[in-house]
């Protein structure tokens, strides 16, 4: 194998991480978890995986050349920084941290490793979304005006350990904001440019075993003033997301539930629509995601996520949870030109 992964965190997404980076085949994997039954667990599915149960087990660090860091949310910087100064690229889970200062002071030292620093944000790794933001960038449909999130899940169908993870505070990292519309902010970052300030309404609705918001309504001002509103909830019975673009000359939506993207450029018009040839296997996006970090490791491409754009969307989750606790405008700092 060219490269040698460790998955610092095992728990449901870095049980992910593992099987969908030795799915490149490009790989060995490793992991660290404290955790006697998940790692027992882990080792019986996949053999060929080396465990430990802490980083102070391990003494060969010069065989690893990246690090997933799949923690909770308060420890992501602390093991990023130690893998960093060990020399090893480091893709860090989403979101980059629950603290702003933190992370900009982390940001300010950590480039200088000279490692590729990715976040993960997953979305990024669809193709057909990809397709969407070119056809944007293009020109073809004028600039952009409005941006127009909206989707849900039953979440206990989907997560049903989430009473017992770090989904139940904010403070490691939980509701719905910093869990789920976080993927839609970097979304919509990506689409249309950084957000530039935010109005949040959100409450806890359904959801029973814990007290953070479950659902969120927000409108929010991107860059160059393009409005944008954003509608999400972890308790509807229908699993769908539609991400919209209405630009001067046309429409786009991304549906993700349908695995495709449509444009509307006239009036009374049946809408063109985007698909792939075969659709997406249940693991694809991640193990797209894990190909794109092995690849930006090997300078064959930039990270899909760079550390300044996972910054930029920390951004938001912390500006949008301020806004809804104080119910009001929050300005978001706007350094992100990506």
């Amino acid at each position: 194998m060219k490269h040698h992964v460790i998955v610092i965190g095992a728990g449901s997404i870095g049980h992910r991480h593992i099987r969908c980076f030795g799915d490149t085949k490009r790989t060995a994997v490793s992991f660290v978890e404290p955790r006697e039954e998940i790692r027992r667990e882990i080792e019986s599915l996949y053999p060929n995986v080396r465990s430990f149960a802490s980083l102070d087990e391990i003494s060969d660090w010069d065989q690893f050349d990246a690090a997933v860091i799949a923690t909770t949310a308060p420890q992501h910087l602390t093991h990023a920084q130690a893998m960093l100064e060990r020399g090893i690229n480091v893709l860090i889970e989403k979101p980059l941290a629950v603290d702003v200062a933190e992370a900009e002071a982390f940001s300010r030292t950590a480039e200088a490793h000279g490692k590729v620093i990715a976040v993960a944000y997953v979305y990024r790794a669809n193709p057909l979304l990809v397709q969407m933001r070119d056809a944007i960038r293009s020109g073809e449909y004028g600039k952009p005006l409005e941006f127009i999130a909206y989707g849900g899940q039953h979440f206990p169908t989907y997560r049903p350990a989430y009473r017992e993870t770090y989904y139940r505070s904010h403070e490691s990292g939980g509701g719905a904001i910093q869990d789920a519309l976080t993927h839609v902010f970097n979304v919509g970052q990506f689409l249309v440019g950084p957000m530039e300030k935010i109005v949040v309404d959100a409450d806890h609705q359904v959801l029973d075993g814990v007290e953070v918001e479950d659902t969120v309504h927000a409108l929010a001002r991107h860059r160059d003033g393009v409005m944008a509103s954003y509608v999400l909830n972890q308790h509807q019975p229908a699993n769908e997301m539609t991400m919209t673009v209405v630009c001067e000359r046309g429409q786009l939506r991304m549906e993700n539930h349908r695995e495709r993207w449509r444009v509307c450029t006239a009036p009374d018009t049946d809408w063109r629509d985007f698909s792939l040839p075969v659709p997406l296997l249940r693991d694809e996006l991640f193990v797209r995601q894990a190909d794109a970090f092995l690849d930006a490791i090997e300078g064959k491409a930039a990270p899909l996520c760079d550390l300044q754009e996972g910054l930029q969307t920390l951004r938001m989750n912390v500006a949008a949870i301020s806004s809804w606790r104080g119910g009001q405008w929050e300005a978001i700092n706007h350094q992100c030109e990506k």
